[in-house]
């Protein structure tokens, strides 16, 4: 229970912190962050705001540095927050926030941005702009993506070039070779009976459907049709619907690391650079850590992936059933925790108005 004037100390080394050193880990930790140099027992006395000596503030600062909340980088040096330090700090800004407002310049500008893709490319722009981080948007796979048209290009006697084209704009291909030679006019039919049969229906849909038909007698197809079931069958085999990830403002890591202040080191810009690449490890990442609606914070050596561990993510999940959607942003431990929060969650909210529109 937390005891009055008190603020109860989260993390594994629990405890409370009393009202005045709490509120001397915020003012050192907001400093440090502001500018990015160790913070001085004398300067935090001379803050009104704390109004307590000296020796009362490094009393204060030699319990918080025992408990791990604060370092030194060296002995002549003032302090720095810990990792945990940071969670404290957060978790006060958590419980002393406004709700944040939908931005909705921003949400009438992302309305005008074309197709989902688009939209949800222009939030991830939008943040990134906003924040001054790495920023990101994540949605899940689609399992309704539709067919919008399939077309079968012959490239000699016996190879075919299949491309599939879904109504999200996603496209597919691949070089199918058949045992027999191709008539070119044969194979626009083919696609042309396909496209008539199963234009704007689900590709999951599709798949069964296609399977289930080749599984009949086969007297009951000519030799086109055969033929335009085999070419679908092989490339649906192959496709299967990606989580959609959107990535802005990579440079500002680059900054970030690059500040003398900086607290990032290279190797690590260099993974987390590898991990936008290859794009499947990082949306694992995010799906892990974004189980549900609502506002993720993870802080440097919180996260699991130890790639992660010199940075903060701050993400809002808006989701409703039907729409689903991750917003967030990546940055320095020394990232202004406040701003990052309200941008994070008024896009989420504008996002989520963005979404529910486009599906109704």
């Amino acid at each position: 229970m937390t005891p009055p004037g008190g603020f109860r100390l989260p993390g594994p080394r629990g405890g409370d912190l009393s009202e005045r050193d709490a509120r001397v880990l915020a003012l050192l930790v907001r400093e440090y962050i502001e500018h990015g140099e160790p913070v001085s027992s004398l300067w935090l006395a001379e803050r009104q705001e704390l109004r307590v000596s000296s020796a009362t503030v490094r009393s204060v600062l030699a319990r918080l540095e025992e408990a791990g909340y604060v370092h030194q980088p060296h002995t002549s040096a003032g302090r720095v927050p810990t990792d945990l330090g940071y969670r404290v700090y957060v978790d006060m800004l958590l419980q002393s926030r406004r709700p944040s407002r939908v931005a909705a310049e921003l949400e009438a500008r992302v309305r005008r941005s074309g197709t989902l893709d688009a939209v949800l490319d222009s939030v991830s722009h939008e943040l990134a702009r906003a924040a001054h981080h790495l920023a990101f948007v994540l949605a899940p796979a689609d399992e309704q993506i539709t067919l919008k048209h399939i077309e079968f290009v012959a490239l000699d006697a016996s190879r075919v070039l299949v491309v599939l084209v879904a109504g999200s704009g996603q496209v597919w291909h691949k070089v199918v070779t058949l045992g027999e030679a191709t008539d070119p006019v044969e194979l626009t039919r083919a696609a042309n009976y396909l496209n008539a049969e199963f234009r704007g229906r689900p590709l999951g849909e599709i798949r069964l459907e296609i399977v289930s038909r080749m599984h009949e007698d086969r007297v009951l197809y000519d030799a086109l049709v055969a033929q335009a079931l085999r070419l679908a069958a092989d490339t649906l085999s192959e496709v299967a619907p990606e989580s959609r990830l959107f990535v802005h403002g990579s440079a500002t890591l680059v900054a970030d690391a690059s500040a003398e202040s900086g607290d990032i080191p290279l190797e690590r810009l260099r993974d987390v650079f590898a991990m936008i690449e290859e794009k499947h490890r990082l949306v694992r990442l995010l799906t892990e850590y974004v189980e549900g609606p609502g506002l993720t914070i993870v802080i440097g050596a919180e996260h699991p992936e130890p790639d992660l561990r010199s940075f903060s993510l701050v993400a809002a999940t808006y989701a409703d059933g039907a729409c689903t959607a991750t917003v967030g942003l990546l940055g320095p431990r020394r990232m202004r925790y406040s701003r990052a929060i309200s941008a994070v969650e008024s896009v989420s909210q504008a996002v989520g108005r963005v979404l529910v529109d486009a599906s109704n």
